[in-house]
């Protein structure tokens, strides 16, 4: 039940708060795991910066399947966290989040431009992390379409990535309580997207429904993909187009079930502690 309530909430934010809030400012809340458990860093010469601003983001280019793919990548301008040295660095951390875009989304990042953050861990996701945010204009606005990424900073595992853009129509965001009995076609979709992505280390046992939310003009719904060792993803897609948007996989969801735990255990002692204090100081003054 405990753990129902973990993926609730963190599904929750992640389908009513919107890909590039969520990169910001909720992605401790989320984690998800990747096809692949190793850790994967690539060599690179380009150097970084000691400043976490950057006027102009410098050109990365790297050799993909005999052909060259260029992109930028730089440190956000927003960035206050230092990388150590068992940390993998920027470049890394991004060509590792470009593998995940490409395996997931089938994405090319082909003249993107990349911004990078870096983050010791929160109270409520503490391991450290890279987070990206990929898009194909250089200017950046809340309504921007982008792919966003939140990997291990040790090991480049994936944590979450998500999708998200602006759509041209107008549509309701309101509740679909008829979703909720019948999901069929978004549990068939994400038990696809599971299986053609190589997401979990065991079949899918089953689909079940999670919640609903919106992401910027984007009404969504998210579903837990469950595998026979009970691995959980997981998965939000639009509830206008079916289009997949993003996941949150098993590794993360532990680490974040784990200290949201550690925390309600805190506060719960905390709590106790002064009722009994108050307790005390009530009879000492019946005494006196």
């Amino acid at each position: 039940m405990r753990q129902k309530n973990i993926l609730k909430l963190t599904a929750a934010t992640f389908a009513i708060i919107g890909a590039g809030t969520i990169l910001f400012n909720s992605a401790a809340e989320m984690a998800l795991a990747a096809s692949s458990r190793k850790a994967e860093t690539v060599p690179t010469s380009y150097q970084v910066s000691e400043s976490p601003e950057r006027a102009l983001p410098k050109t990365e280019t790297k050799e993909e399947e005999g052909g060259k793919v260029n992109y930028s990548v730089s440190m956000d301008s927003l960035n206050i966290g230092t990388p150590t040295d068992t940390d993998l660095t920027m470049e890394e951390a991004a060509e590792a989040g470009n593998q995940y875009l490409k395996n997931i989304y089938g994405l090319d990042v082909e003249g993107a431009y990349i911004y990078m953050r870096y983050n010791p861990g929160t109270e409520t996701f503490p391991r450290a992390f890279w987070s990206g945010d990929v898009l194909f204009q250089k200017e950046r606005n809340p309504e921007s379409t982008r792919w966003t990424y939140m990997i291990d900073a040790v090991t480049g595992e994936l944590f979450n990535i998500c999708y998200g853009t602006r759509l041209d129509v107008s549509v309701p965001l309101g509740y679909d309580a008829a979703l909720e009995k019948d999901f069929h076609l978004y549990a068939e979709l994400a038990r696809k997207k599971t299986e053609e992505c190589k997401l979990m280390n065991s079949p899918v046992d089953r689909v079940e429904y999670n919640c609903q939310g919106y992401d910027g003009n984007n009404p969504t719904i998210a579903v837990d993909v469950i595998g026979k060792d009970g691995e959980i993803i997981n998965m939000s897609f639009s509830r206008y187009n079916q289009m997949f948007l993003g996941l949150i996989t098993d590794s993360s969801r532990k680490v974040s079930e784990s200290a949201l735990y550690n925390a309600m255990g805190e506060v719960k002692y905390a709590g106790t502690e002064n009722i009994e204090e108050k307790t005390v100081t009530r009879m000492t003054d019946t005494v006196e």
